[in-house]
């Protein structure tokens, strides 16, 4: 990892003078959309366990499951074996859809369709039951649009979503037309297409709205939710999925509920049907030929900012792991992940969470009775650390048979979704990890009240045991106490303990606690970058992690015998550098929860008063912010 720091411009721009040098010279690969800081890590990944697993034949293997994943992997590499068979494996699969005859005949396929894999206008998942999470429940979600986010199709400047729109409207014709279809046909679907996806977008949240997650808890009976449509029968289509009727469904978007009747009828089926036949023929392209492969890329390149496709062989890496994602996992945190870094890396949590219990025991604003509630729900956090203890059952059931790629992903996406509608009712496994072991990042889940760190960002720059404690702490440290402070950002903080969803603040600490959070969103609002504004109400959540989580951070660095705090901030926004296509940056600012990483390396420390003792940032330097400005809130 660079380590040239520029000195001379501390004081104006943290992120630049930290990673100015490394920015003039680093190249994003051509197969993707960025390089720097997590992406190296996960590139770096993405070689070595290439590399091994070119070594390794699955008939060597005594752990069943890798073995299972070598031959799937060696499925998905024969591309010679793929171009051969070209669209065919897929073409009745695919042509199942067309076959649908009208809305009654869609409606009682329904639950098999959505086992099978096939795409839905009514999307319903199991997850924990956001009230009552020791219980799976039945959530009622809305499908995709085909653009990133509402916002593309409402904003004024409609150049982007023209273009976008147009390369998707390309590649599906240069695709359909490949695969053999006529013109007339091809033009058809297209149209029809495009409406559908056109009648969904009133109806569904954009992402400000979605990041404001407890909103998404709207509990109907099943008596209100099978009423929400009068032209098919939901309730025949919760059974198949179930096998009996649930009590209750929770939706997540009731306007779009609401307006299911003017969606899905009997007037729209014939475009409904071209939607689900376009979506399930683009979502079985990674799976095909390399020039089908290509093509149903091509959409998602444009997006992202990718210059060139993956490589065969790294597609078909990436194919495969996506499948036995966990089993790859703890092959990697096995073989690189050492015991000694995990007791190092579960020493520093615990630490962490001392610091803050503390703080919130010396907290100002929040009352007696909600700081005590504060600190039991940091007694019960739960904390992972490197990889799951066993691995979930689900991947001891897929089995490669014969040598068509293609039946082996179909035959694990009905086992996975077969898996998955079990799960409903059913008690909570806690210690199931969402997350596999070599995935550079890390999360906290309010449902569990758990945080989690999987061993593949467990490495420079965040964390290293030849780098010193300061620098662990401005590394992973802060993105530690980041992951606590998501139990109590806007979102964490409306869950308990045991990751209910339940209000357990006064309203009096609650209203100075939104009160702080709108000082974050106004500190962030509207800045500027290259790509364009920050909305500061999207990146709310993150930014009350980050702040909350520095500030932690440097608490519990200052109380190590070999402080350094130069080391702390400059690695602070070491853990940041990207270089991103322009795409990119568009596309986040857009939907992601996170500030870009430039601001987020840049604004947290201006918050902070040791970063102005440090450095001797005056009132002169861009750096500095007055103090009554600087937002402090855990």
């Amino acid at each position: 990892m660079h380590s040239t720091v520029d000195e001379t411009l501390i004081k104006n721009d943290l992120y630049q003078a930290v990673n100015g040098d490394w920015l003039k010279t680093a190249k994003i690969p051509a197969d993707k959309p960025l390089t720097g800081g997590f992406a190296d890590l996960a590139d770096n990944i993405e070689k070595i366990l290439m590399k091994d697993f070119a070594e390794m034949s699955p008939d060597k293997q005594t752990n069943q499951p890798l073995a299972e994943f070598l031959k799937f992997y060696h499925l998905a590499a024969d591309f010679q074996q793929r171009d051969a068979a070209g669209f065919e494996p897929v073409r009745n699969y695919a042509e199942r859809i067309l076959e649908i005859k009208d809305l009654d005949d869609w409606a009682h396929q329904l639950g098999d369709l959505v086992i099978n894999g096939y795409p839905n206008p009514v999307p319903v998942f199991v997850e924990p039951d956001m009230k009552d999470t020791s219980h799976y429940a039945l959530m009622a979600d809305v499908p995709n649009l085909i653009l990133p986010d509402k916002t593309y199709y409402t904003q004024d400047d409609t150049s982007s979503a023209t273009a976008l729109l147009k390369i998707y409207t390309s590649m599906l014709e240069e695709i359909l037309t490949k695969i053999g279809y006529q013109t007339d046909f091809v033009q058809k679907i297209i149209k029809d297409t495009l409406a559908f996806d056109r009648l969904l977008v009133p109806h569904v949240k954009d992402s400000t709205e979605l990041a404001d997650y407890v909103k998404s808890y709207n509990k109907y009976s099943l008596a209100d939710f099978t009423a929400t449509s009068s032209h098919f029968s939901l309730s025949h289509y919760l059974k198949e999925l179930l096998g009996t009727l649930p009590d209750q469904v929770i939706v997540s978007e009731p306007k779009y509920y609401a307006a299911l009747d003017t969606i899905v009828n009997d007037e729209n089926f014939e475009i409904m049907r071209s939607w689900l036949f376009a979506k399930t023929v683009l979502g079985c392209t990674g799976l095909l030929s390399n020039e089908l492969r290509i093509l149903g890329g091509k959409y998602s390149r444009a997006i992202s900012g990718s210059k060139e496709p993956m490589n065969q062989q790294k597609s078909a890496f990436y194919l495969a792991t996506g499948q036995f994602n966990q089993v790859v996992g703890l092959y990697y945190a096995h073989k690189y992940f050492g015991a000694k870094a995990k007791a190092d890396v579960t020493n520093m949590v615990e630490k962490m969470i001392a610091v803050y219990k503390k703080r919130l025991a010396n907290n100002t604003w929040l009352s007696t009775a909600t700081r005590q509630k504060a600190i039991l729900k940091l007694d019960k956090l739960g904390i992972q650390v490197g990889y799951p203890e066993k691995l979930d059952k689900l991947y001891k059931k897929f089995k490669v048979t014969g040598n068509s790629l293609i039946e082996n992903a179909l035959a694990f996406e009905k086992i996975a979704n077969l898996d998955h509608y079990s799960k409903w009712g059913q008690t909570v496994d806690r210690t199931r990890w969402e997350m596999s072991a070599h995935t550079v990042n890390a999360y906290y889940n309010p449902s569990y009240n758990i945080i989690v760190f999987p061993a593949a960002i467990l490495q420079a720059p965040f964390y290293s045991l030849k780098q010193s404690s300061s620098e662990n702490y401005g590394g992973i440290g802060a993105v530690i106490a980041h992951e606590i402070s998501h139990a109590f950002d806007n979102n964490g903080a409306h869950f308990d303990e045991l990751g209910n969803l339940h209000n357990w603040w006064t309203k009096e600490d609650l209203k100075h606690f939104e009160k702080l959070a709108q000082q974050m969103i106004d500190e962030f609002d509207g800045l500027t970058t290259p790509a364009g504004k920050v909305n500061g109400k999207l990146v709310v959540s993150e930014n009350i992690a980050d702040a909350g989580g520095l500030s932690c951070a440097l608490e519990a660095a200052k109380n190590e015998p070999d402080a350094d705090l130069k080391a702390f901030f400059i690695n602070w926004a070491r853990i940041w550098c990207v270089k991103s296509s322009l795409e990119r940056q568009k596309l986040l600012l857009n939907i992601d929860v996170h500030a870009p990483n430039e601001l987020r390396a840049n604004i947290q420390p201006k918050n902070l008063t040791d970063f102005y003792q440090v450095f001797n940032i005056q009132p002169a330097d861009q750096m500095y912010l007055a103090p009554e400005k600087r937002v402090n809130i855990w």
